[in-house]
């Protein structure tokens, strides 16, 4: 655990947060599409998780904890899930699960009911943010971030074309990626209810194979965001 809402010190006591499973993390930051089951987004929907991930260049000095902390904060006040002095704002933990990368969750559906709002200049922003994080800590800026590249018409609309196949496939409310992990999902939990001499190997298998899945959902994510631009 990197850097968390303000507002988890009043769900742990005596740094409780420091061993919730993942679990316990997921019903943490679930909690408030049950609190407020009529919050929607401008799209009516109730996909209320975001998540975005940074990963540093493979040339980059190691960055200590209280870095991966700044960069989290900093992040979390682009997005507008934490805006100084805002006391309802959103749900979100940052976590570091393997060397080099930070991931950041967060509830889209503030403590007060409402949804907090994602305008059309949020990826512009955050890249505008990442840009000065890497000069304020002396990291790498990726070399596309320098180069403009216009391809024509053709190659737009066949990146364009493969990209919308990708967001189908990726697609959290009925692609095929989202009905996979939720049968495995789903699976693990119906282990939990057998005895225990049937569940606890099979249920990790499980929850590792979701994690894969999760990440490859990640990748093509990318891949189509990367297309579509």
């Amino acid at each position: 655990m990197v850097a968390y809402w303000p507002g988890l010190d009043y769900y742990t006591l005596n740094d409780e947060q420091k061993i919730w499973t993942s679990a316990t993390w997921a019903e943490h930051l679930d909690d408030p599409n049950w609190q407020y089951p009529f919050a929607a987004g401008e799209q009516d929907d109730r996909c209320a998780i975001w998540h975005v991930d940074v990963r540093l260049h493979p040339d980059d000095r190691p960055l200590t904890g209280p870095e991966w902390s700044e960069i989290a904060h900093r992040l979390a006040r682009t997005v507008g899930i934490a805006t100084p002095g805002d006391e309802q704002g959103c749900r979100w933990i940052a976590v570091q699960a393997r060397p080099g990368r930070l991931d950041m969750l967060a509830n889209l559906i503030r403590l007060d009911g409402g949804w907090q709002r994602q305008d059309a200049q949020l990826l512009r922003r955050l890249v505008a943010e990442a840009r000065r994080i890497e000069a304020d800590l002396q990291l790498r800026a990726p070399e596309e971030a320098h180069v403009q590249h216009t391809p024509g018409p053709k190659a737009a609309s066949v990146a364009g074309q493969l990209a919308q196949v990708l967001f189908q496939i990726t697609d959290e409310r009925g692609g095929p990626l989202a009905t996979v992990c939720g049968l495995v999902e789903h699976a693990t939990q119906r282990l939990s209810d057998l005895p225990q001499s049937y569940g606890p190997e099979t249920g990790n298998r499980l929850e590792l194979a979701a994690a894969r899945l999760h990440s490859l959902q990640q990748d093509l994510e990318h891949a189509a965001a990367g297309l579509a631009g």
